[in-house]
This record gives C-alpha cells, sequence and structure tokens, in this order.
C-alpha cells in the first residue's frame, strides 16, 4: 500500500509538466503581443509590450520560452486578466470561493439522493423504485441543464418571484467585510443566519440543476453495484442462514457497493469545480467558471489558461487522493 501511494504521488509532478507543456503548446499560436500580457500584472503595462516581447524572449526558440513561462507560473503570476481587470491570481480568489461553496451545498444532495436512490433501484429491481430510479436518471442525463435552469428561473423567479439570480441580496451584500470571498461557510462559523438563509435561497435552483443532473449518473453506478452484490455467493449464504433482508443488504452488500460510489463521488466534486460554467452563467452566479465563460467571450487569453491550469492540477491532485481512498476502502485491492 505505501509503495502505491508513494508512486501516485511521484507521477504528480511528472502529470503536472505534461500538462503545462500542452498548454504552453496551444499558446503558440497565438502572436508574440498576445501572449506578452501574460507576463503583465497591471492595465498600466499593457503599453509596455515590445519591451516585455524583448524582456521575456517571446521571439526566440520556443524552449527557452517555455521555460522562461514555467518560472513565472511557479512563482504564481498567471498574467492579468483583461475581463477582471486585475491579475489571474486575484480574479481566481475573487471567484473561486463562490464555486467552492457551491459545489459543496450542491454535492450534498447529490450523494443522498444518487445513492439512496440507487440502492432502493437496486434491491427492487424492475419494481416501481426501480422504475422511478431509471426515469430520474434518463431524464437528468439527457436534459440540457441551461433548458432546464432558464425554464426554473422564468417560472419561479419570474414568476412567483421565488429563488432570485446571482449570489446574496443587494441590500445584505454592502455590510459584508470581503476578506476571502467565502461568504456563506464565514457567515455560518459568525452564526449570521440572515445572511446565510439568503445565499441558500440563491443557491437553489442552481444546486437543483447540479444535482439532478450530477446524481443521474450517481444512481447508475449504485444501482448496478447492488444488483451485482446481490447476485454474490456471499449473499446468498447469509440469506441461506436466515438473516433478515436488511441485516444482508447494510452489513453485507452496502459496504461492497460503496466502494465504486466514493470513487466517484471524489470524482464528481472535482468535475462540478470545472464543470459548472452553464449553470453559473444561467443563475447569474458569481463563481469561477462564469468568469472564465465571459474571459473566452472576451478573448481574455491569460484568464482562460489560468483557469485551465488551476483546474487541470486540481484534478490531478484530487484523482490520486481518490485512487488511494480507492485502495484504503477496498481491502480486496493489492498494490505489491
Amino acid at each position: 500500500m505505501l509503495t502505491f501511494v508513494l508512486r501516485r504521488f511521484l507521477q504528480l509532478p511528472v502529470t503536472l509538466l505534461v500538462i503545462s507543456i500542452l498548454v504552453f503548446a496551444l499558446t503558440q499560436a497565438l502572436p508574440a503581443d498576445q501572449r506578452a500580457t501574460a507576463y503583465i500584472t497591471s492595465e498600466k503595462q499593457l503599453n509596455q509590450i515590445p519591451a516585455i516581447i524583448q524582456t521575456y524572449h517571446l521571439n526566440e526558440n520556443v524552449f527557452r520560452q517555455y521555460g522562461v513561462w514555467i518560472a513565472k507560473v511557479l512563482q504564481g503570476n498567471l498574467g492579468y486578466s483583461t475581463s477582471a481587470r486585475e491579475s489571474v491570481v486575484q480574479a481566481l480568489g475573487q471567484y473561486f470561493p463562490a464555486t467552492i461553496e457551491l459545489v459543496t451545498v450542491a454535492i450534498i444532495p447529490i450523494v443522498l439522493f444518487g445513492v439512496v436512490l440507487g440502492i432502493l433501484a437496486g434491491v427492487y429491481r424492475n419494481r416501481w423504485p426501480d422504475q422511478l430510479a431509471r426515469l430520474i436518471a434518463i431524464i437528468g442525463s439527457a436534459m440540457p441543464s441551461f433548458v432546464l435552469g432558464i425554464f426554473l428561473l422564468a417560472w419561479l423567479y419570474g414568476n412567483l418571484q421565488l429563488f432570485p439570480p446571482g449570489r446574496i441580496s443587494d441590500s445584505l451584500s454592502y455590510s459584508l467585510p470581503s476578506v476571502d470571498g467565502f461568504l456563506l461557510f464565514r457567515s455560518i462559523g459568525q452564526g449570521n443566519w440572515a445572511v446565510v438563509l439568503d445565499l441558500l435561497k440563491h443557491m437553489v435552483l442552481p444546486v437543483f440543476i447540479l444535482a439532478l443532473i450530477s446524481s443521474a449518473q450517481l444512481v447508475r453506478v449504485t444501482r448496478g453495484s447492488m444488483i451485482e452484490q446481490m447476485q454474490q455467493d456471499y449473499v446468498r449464504t447469509a440469506r441461506s442462514k436466515g438473516l433478515p433482508e436488511r441485516r444482508v443488504i447494510n452489513k453485507h452488500a452496502l459496504r461492497n457497493v460503496l466502494i465504486p460510489v466514493v470513487t466517484l463521488i471524489g470524482l464528481l466534486f472535482v468535475g462540478l469545480l470545472g464543470g459548472v460554467t452553464i449553470t453559473e452563467t444561467v443563475f447569474a452566479y458569481p463563481g469561477v467558471g462564469a468568469w472564465s465563460a465571459r474571459g473566452a467571450q472576451l478573448l481574455d487569453v491569460n484568464g482562460v489558461i489560468g483557469y485551465t491550469l488551476v483546474i487541470a492540477a486540481i484534478t490531478v491532485v484530487m484523482n490520486t487522493l481518490v485512487d488511494v481512498l480507492y485502495g484504503i476502502v477496498d481491502p480486496r485491492v493489492r498494490f505489491d
């Protein structure tokens, strides 16, 4: 086990290096004056592009350019975001907390709904819980998020004035100190329940959309795993001993069912961090996904590249942690 963990973590820098090379290779399709904006940190430096091209050797061979660029990235300088009018690092620090809070809240109903419905579907195969689970999974997989999101926004907010878009009401936003961008977590810690309720009210619709779409995959995996485990010999043996069906499911089958489910939950969380762009855009939620979409529309090359690098790094790290967690929860796995 220790050998496997060390091997997986030693692969991290190699994988990140490959990702950085691929991202840098894409930037080479841009002219030197656009690539030069990756080396500035303020709007005042936009009129210094020729000097920056000369200083950072942007007209020389690609290997030297990569060395200069990766050194800059490792120092935390991702350039200047023209869409946010601040450095990319500052923009990420401003918008990422909102996305982290949204995904954290969304993962709770995703797990509860997806796992419970998947287990019921597997236990009561071809009966009404299974039919309901498959129907919901099909709807969640087939329904475009922006179509359902716009419909719910027009109906629940446009007609009924419920669940407004955005992140927080204007009447409360002016009284909140801007410290680290984590409004929900900070408000819970301070016991500011009026702000907590307002933040959650704005999250209802985007969380519902994310839960419906993401839990569909979790339902299918949990259902398939439950059906597979219920057909195993150890389940038949437990039943032949006269154990109650509930005990057979909860004590014997459920633990093995949750092994692939735990892995999928980790991957879903990472996927949501980088995949909430459409949902945040529809509901005007000021997260990193909406900012990256706006940056792409405004040709904010540095913003898009910085977003890509950060999401890629988070994905690689989380995938490694999920692999290690899989080895912990599944005693049958051997890493010799």
